[in-house]
Parts: C-alpha cells; structure tokens; sequence
C-alpha cells in the first residue's frame, strides 16, 4: 500500500480541527515555522489553504508547497487570538508574515507634579510614577524640541534633581533665559506654580486657555503698576500666538492615530501620524517585511495589531485611529474588540472620512510615498551599519544624527577641535564645524574637548537648533568624562554618548569602546557593520580635524613671530628685518646684537630673544 502524500496528509489533519477560534502555525520539512495566521474557525479557515489553490496568491501557493506540519492554539475568542498571532509573529518573524521591525517603547515628556518645584523631562518606559506624562512622541528629537519650546515659554526647569538641590548660584540655563532659578529661589513658589499649570495646558492642547490665563495676568500686573512683570507676560502671549500658527493641525482637543500606507515594488510603507490633545505631536514612518504579493488592507490589518497588541511594550491606544485602507469586516471586527479591552475603552477605526479628516489622510499617504522612495534612494549598506549600531547599543531605533569630535595639534600648536555629522544617508559635510581652542595649557586634550563641546552645544541649546541622537568621541575614558561633564552642565540628557579608543598598536578593528557609563568597555569583531560605521565617521572627524589644524598651524607659522611682540610696530619690525638680513638672522643674533638696531632698548631686545628662542 502507498504511503499518503503530505497534502493528503495535511488535509486529513484539517478535518481533525476543531472548528473554533484560534492561532494555527505552518511548519516546514526542517519543523521552522514559516506563517503565523488566527481564525474564527480553524477547521475552515486551515483547509482554505488546501481547497481551490488557483485562486491563491503566488505567494500563498509559494508557502503552501512547504508545508509539512500544522499546529494549532485554540482561544476564547477572536480578539484572544489576534494578540496571541501578533506576538508570535513578532517573536518568530515567519518569512511569510507581515512583519513589523518596532519593539521599542514611545517617548514621553514627564512633568513631576508631585515636587515643590516640578521638572520637565523625556521619559521612556513604564508610566507609573507620580506625575503627568504626554505623549507619545514618534522619536526622541521630537520630545526635545518640545521641551525646548516648553523652556523657551514657561522657563521652567528641566535639572535632576540631585543637581537642583545642590545648586549654590544659578546655572547657563537661568543665563540664556531657559530656566527662572527656582533652585537659588529666584523665583516664588507660587509664581513657578503658574508657569507649571500653564506647561500643562499646553500640554494637553488647553493654549487658547493659557493665553487667556496670561492676558489676565498681564492686565492685573499692569494695573499694579509692575510694567516689568507685565512686558515679560506680553511676550509670553506673543510666542504662544505664534506657536499655535505654526500648528500644521488643530483639531477639535481630539486625540488619534492617522494610519496610511504606500506600496511599490514589493515594498511597503506605513506612515502614522499622532494626534494629541488637537496638535500633531509628530510622524513616524515604518517599512514592514515580507510585503511583496500583499496589498494594503493586509499591509495595515498588520501593523495595527502589532504595532497596539504585540510585544512588551506598552502602547497608547487612542480612543480614535483613522486609516487609509480598511481591513477586511473579519480582521476589522477582531481589532476593533482587540484594541477595545487593551485600551479599556472603547476605540473606532475609521474609514472613508470627509472634510480635515481626508486632509490628514491624504498627508500621511504622501509622507510615506516619499518615505518610501527616500528609502529606495538611500545606501543599503549604510542602513545595515546603521542597524548594526542600534542592535549593539539595544537603541529603540537607529541614530538619526551622530556627532563625532576630535582633537588635533602639533606639540600644543594650533589646537583645533572637529566635529562631522553623520545621519542614515551618511555624511552631512554642511553640518561639519571646526572650533579653534584657546586659553587651555597647551597638549591639554581635555581641556580641548571640553571646550569645543561646551561651545557645540551651549550654542544649540541657545539657538534651539538640531541636537545629536549620539555623540562619538575619538578618545577614552578621560575624553568621554569631559563629554559627560558637559552635558550635565548644559542638562542634556538624551543623547547617546559613546568613545571610540584606538588599541595599543592603534591598528583598525582593534579598537576599544567606552559605553555611555563612561567606565564600561567593548571590544566588537573586527568584521562587525557597527564597529565599521564607528571607524569610518571617526577616520572623518581625524582626516576633518587634521586638515583644519594643518590649515592653522600654516597661517600661525607664516606670520612673523615680532608680530606678537607689544612695543614692536611696523616700522620697528622692519628695521630689525632689514639690519639682520631676515628672521634667520634675527633668530641667530644675540641680546647685544639687537640692542644695536635703532630704537631696541634692553628690555625690548631681552623680549625679543626670549620670543624667539622658545619658539625655535
């Protein structure tokens, strides 16, 4: 007797299945599971995949054909059993599922309500503690432009607070107008508690109360006569007012979740904007995996439930989500409940809007048409370093911006500091600043770095411009401290500090790395993505800081060293050029030789020698 054939097989295990709802894994001959899917009914669902093949996609056919194993989960209900299929799809990443790359918490801004002078800060994680948290926000340049703006209106502080509490005088931030000093008391309790309730009306898209707040405060204060009160209020008004110009949406105080998606080529691009307390808090787009064959409705029934339900992390649902395309009525009806008991509450997922809803829409779906194509255009080997990087320093996503610093002098001449920009489509050479260091001992390289990160980045805290997601510093663990040392000062918390040491040989791919901690070491293989994306930004910053110091050291040695001298003119200086034949002769003559020249007292021919003789 023949043995079955393995459809024969299969489709003798699908009439076995019991015909409830629940998660079914594909397995291949090698036991690897190759598709993850959740069903309604398992026994029709299952046997669909085995009846009428020639309406199935090529891929389904595809997957099919390696099929050799079925194995099952049966569940309450549906809405169970989208959650279970989305963290196993995320956990097993099947070659033939839908699969999104984002495991990673949302950023927050946290205010601590529960302290006598609360703090703004960017929080990631777990929301548990007291205090407020707003969010979420697509990235962490995000979360510091708006706590940028926040200082910039309100002042109010953003210092740990160990820091705060042992302030003896007032920071930079109190200097370039970013903080009011409740530390030092420069400011009463009640009046910082104001600006508190007006950052958290802001926060929660309240601004036309907040300006009617501060109009109020500015009439009391003017009718008080207190003119300086009242202009710095004034101001207040005028910066609110042009914030909310700039708005690119004020809604009705909604909150939700803008959901589109773009297909080319195989490729997919989800782009989901979000909406919170009226104001666009920001975009993010992503690229799922495994999409070639799929259409959008499936592209976007997957990102739903594992962009809400799967993983650890946990999401903020909206109580609203809009979207481009619709899944089909089975996976619409499932998320709707999936997404419901997660929240709590009850959540609509809307289709076919009209009026400033289709706007949203339509925007989102050209975010990621260009997205989609910016993606394309881009180095794929530079994306796989960039990968590479985030996966050794376990970022929840990779550096958009990283900052690299080096020092370079001859013997303490013409200290110059570099500092390139890298982002995922490699160098930004407008970006690049070089930074000439004065006023250090010189051949002191911390000293050096310090100052050029000090002067880096006091100017974009005080200009409100770009900050780095990393900084690399081309040194150890003296140089790493300099870096950390800066930031705390300047209350930079966010940015990702790595150095980059070169081993004793100072041969490439033996390099030794200094983490964040500023103690911990690694050493990664030679042949890694990441360690090459960390040598090529800092063979940059060496090659740009060497030219600019070469550069330096030119122009320092070309001019004439009397050139320095107080007491020698133009008129002296050339005398003395002329009765020595030239700076060789001047160098060679002695203190009674240049006490010979027209107009050189003692004193002045001393000066002379002195000069020239710790120069050479």
């Amino acid at each position: 007797m023949d043995s079955e054939s393995p459809e024969e097989l299969l489709r003798e295990r699908c009439r076995r299945l019991p015909g409830a709802a629940g998660v079914y894994r594909m397995l291949d001959a090698d036991g690897g599971v190759i598709y993850v899917g959740k069903a309604r009914d398992l026994r029709r669902r299952v046997s669909s995949y085995f009846n009428r093949t020639d309406s199935h996609t090529p891929k389904v056919r595809a997957m099919v054909e390696h099929i050799r194993q079925i194995d099952i989960v049966v569940t309450r209900n549906e809405s169970e059993a989208l959650i279970l299929e989305s963290n196993l799809i995320k956990e097993l990443r099947p070659r033939y599922n839908i699969v999104l790359r984002d495991d990673k918490s949302y950023p927050y801004i946290y205010v601590s309500t529960d302290q006598p002078f609360p703090r703004i800060s960017f929080h990631r994680g777990a929301r548990n503690g007291p205090g407020r948290y707003f969010g979420p926000y697509p990235n962490a340049g995000a979360v510091r432009a708006t706590i940028n703006l926040l200082q910039k209106l309100f002042m109010v502080r953003q210092c740990e607070e160990s820091y705060f509490k042992n302030r003896a005088r007032p920071c930079l931030q109190y200097q370039i107008k970013r903080c009011t000093a409740p530390c030092v008391n420069l400011i009463a309790r009640d009046e910082y508690a104001g600006d508190i309730d007006s950052t958290l009306l802001f926060l929660a898209g309240r601004s036309n109360e907040v300006i009617a707040a501060l109009v109020q405060s500015m009439d009391i204060a003017a009718t008080r006569l207190e003119f300086e009160r009242a202009a710095r209020l004034r101001d207040q008004i005028n910066k609110l007012q042009r914030v909310q110009a700039e708005q690119h949406i004020t809604a009705d105080g909604g909150e939700c979740d803008i959901v589109a998606c773009y297909l080319h080529d195989g490729a997919a691009c989800v782009q989901i904007f979000f909406i919170r307390g009226g104001r666009n808090l920001g975009n993010k787009s992503f690229f799922p995996t495994h999409t070639n064959g799929a259409t959008s409705t499936e592209v976007i029934a997957a990102f739903l439930a594992q962009f809400y339900l799967a993983g650890s992390m946990e999401r903020d649902i909206p109580p609203e989500v809009i979207l481009g395309d619709a899944p089909n009525d089975e996976d619409l009806e499932a998320l709707v409940a999936a997404l419901s008991e997660r929240r709590g509450g009850a959540v609509r997922l809307r289709i076919n809007v009209r009026g400033e809803r289709a706007k949203w829409v339509e925007m989102a779906e050209q975010n990621a048409k260009a997205a989609l194509h910016e993606r394309a255009a881009q180095d794929g080997d530079q994306q796989r370093r960039c990968e590479a990087l985030r996966e050794f320093l376990d970022l929840p996503e990779p550096p958009a911006r990283i900052e690299c610093f080096d020092i370079s002098h001859t013997r303490g001449e013409s200290t110059v500091a570099s500092c390139v920009v890298f982002g995922p489509e490699g160098a930004r050479k407008s970006d690049y600043r070089r930074f000439n260091i004065e006023g250090i001992t010189a051949g002191d390289d911390y000293a050096a770095m310090h100052q050029a990160l000090e002067r880096r980045y006091g100017r974009l805290r005080r200009e409100e411009a770009v900050m780095p997601d990393m900084l690399l510093i081309d040194g150890g663990k003296g140089q790493v401290a300099q870096a950390l040392v800066v930031l705390q000062e300047l209350q930079i918390d966010d940015i990702q500090v790595l150095g980059i040491a070169k081993g004793p040989s100072r041969k490439a791919g033996l390099e030794t790395l200094i983490m964040h901690d500023g103690h911990t070491e690694r050493v990664l293989p030679r042949d890694s993505s990441a360690l090459l994306l960390l040598q090529q930004i800092r063979d940059e910053a060496h090659r740009f800081a060497i030219t600019a110091h070469r550069r330096a050291r030119a122009k320092t040695r070309a001019r004439s060293p009397l050139e320095e001298l107080a007491g020698v003119g133009p008129k002296r200086r050339r005398a003395i050029l002329q009765h020595f034949g030239g700076l060789q002769g001047v160098e060679r003559a002695s203190i009674d030789e240049l006490q010979r020249v027209p107009g050189i007292s003692l004193q002045l021919a001393q000066s002379i020698h002195a000069v020239l003789h710790e120069r050479t």
